[in-house]
């Protein structure tokens, strides 16, 4: 069987892996000049890491991706640390996960405490709430970590009105409309509350991280599907694809050739564009599967900007963007050559203005802001910075979102599309692209075998 897959993402890149070790003939074409997609990297010369272009890491509990490290033999190469993770408040950031505390006990000595019994405790005591909000919140918060996982029934209503309703309006101005509205801007009011669910149900104190960055587990990934037999077209945009009598035959700067099963990983944009063929009821379901652009400036600072703060929530009420995230109080500058890497993130309606606007325009947007985060802090501090944007990187998932999402097959035979707008109810990230691309594989497989 010949298998041909458009993009070599992780998703692509896994699903190329499983489907070698069945002694199936694959390909992978990628327009981009490295695989990874969404969590490739870029390389200044000073450095000896490249660094993701879209700030990632993955949780203990990222089972899929963890076990595939130790597939292709790069388990060694992974870590985990547990950075501080603040809420901006009151002119400042404040630290919910990740701050160390200590207690010394009789006879024992100093006993660090676990990030749940740390993180209990920051939350008790953030000043922004009153204690009988906090302690809801508390209570609320571990019910839907701990105590349910009938997603179900919470995907019929938002998560504004479920929150509202379970945390009261206090904790929902303070935390989760700042994390909605960070996440889908003007699509706030509709997010329905089994997304909210499993970003809590699925994530942990502890980040991970590689040795060499993302970009060096994706390398060794591609590296291993290679030493499988996979031919990885890089630089390498599908010029067409056609359905033809032997399967699906692609046109591109290789040549033109035909595979027996073709899986599209991307946008619903771009399998519509790609096939524009398939039947117009399934392009319109394509149409109405909506999501938000990532738009992340990254700069190289001459020095520290917050005080050991990895990731800073920030009010888009108050500020240029969502989340402020200093790269190098998770990861040593000096593989980044003494570099203080700090990105600006946010995620946006495509046709926002961020997305039109060059480099230095963003810029001049993005340096009061880290003004009032270090009142320090000066433009002559800034080394270098680069700009990254992508029209499609968060799926919105509204209410009775289970009924929108097509499956792997499409309904022409031999055609599958994967993508992360089939990542559901979790929230979309490497280790459910991982999952992502072994689910297609299996189910290729399984219409190869069945015949």
């Amino acid at each position: 069987m010949k298998v041909g897959i458009v993009g070599a993402g992780i998703a692509g890149l896994s699903a190329a892996y499983d489907l070698a070790l069945a002694r199936q003939q694959v390909t992978i074409y990628e327009a981009a000049a490295q695989a990874g997609g969404l969590a490739s990297g870029f390389r200044d010369p000073r450095w000896s890491w490249p660094l993701e272009r879209f700030y990632h890491h993955i949780f203990t509990t990222d089972q899929e991706i963890i076990k595939l490290t130790q597939r292709i033999g790069y388990r060694d190469k992974l870590f985990f640390r547990a950075p501080v993770t603040a809420q901006w408040w009151n002119g400042q950031g404040y630290a919910l996960f990740g701050q160390p505390v200590t207690m010394r006990l009789p006879g024992i000595g100093a006993v660090t405490l676990p990030g749940l019994i740390t993180t209990a405790l920051s939350v008790l005591n953030y000043p922004g709430l009153s204690l009988p909000a906090r302690m809801r919140m508390g209570v609320v918060g571990a019910y839907l970590k701990y105590g349910t996982r009938n997603w179900h029934s919470l995907e019929r209503v938002t998560a504004s009105t479920w929150t509202r309703r379970a945390m009261g309006e206090a904790v929902y101005q303070a935390f989760v409309h700042p994390l909605l509205e960070g996440k889908f801007g003007n699509h706030t009011e509709e997010v329905n509350m089994a997304w909210l669910w499993a970003r809590l149900k699925a994530r942990s104190f502890d980040l991970g991280y590689f040795v060499g960055g993302f970009q060096g587990f994706i390398d060794a990934l591609q590296g291993a599907v290679e030493r499988l037999g996979v031919q990885v077209y890089l630089g390498t945009p599908v010029a067409s694809v056609q359905p033809t009598a032997a399967g699906w035959q692609i046109a591109s700067a290789h040549g033109t050739h035909t595979y027996d099963y073709l899986i599209v990983t991307g946008s619903p944009q771009l399998l519509s564009k790609l096939v524009p063929r398939l039947p117009s009821e399934y392009l319109s379901r394509l149409t109405q599967l909506r999501s938000m652009g990532a738009v992340v400036m990254t700069l190289a600072l001459t020095r520290p900007l917050t005080d050991g703060l990895y990731w800073v929530n920030m009010p888009k009420d108050q500020f240029p963007f969502l989340a402020l995230v200093e790269h190098t109080n998770f990861i040593e500058p000096e593989h980044y050559g003494g570099d203080r890497l700090v990105y600006c993130g946010d995620y946006l309606d495509p046709d926002h203005e961020y997305f039109r606007l060059s480099q230095e325009e963003l810029l001049e947007r993005f340096v009061p802001a880290l003004q009032r985060v270090n009142p320090q802090f000066d433009r002559s501090w800034v080394r270098a910075t680069w700009l990254h944007r992508e029209a499609y990187a968060q799926p919105i998932v509204p209410v009775h979102h289970s009924r929108n999402i097509p499956p792997f097959a499409t309904p022409l035979r031999g055609l599958y599309w994967a993508s992360m707008s089939q990542v559901y109810p979790w929230d979309r990230g490497t280790n459910f692209a991982v999952q992502l691309g072994q689910q297609v594989a299996a189910e290729v497989l399984q219409a190869h075998t069945a015949g």
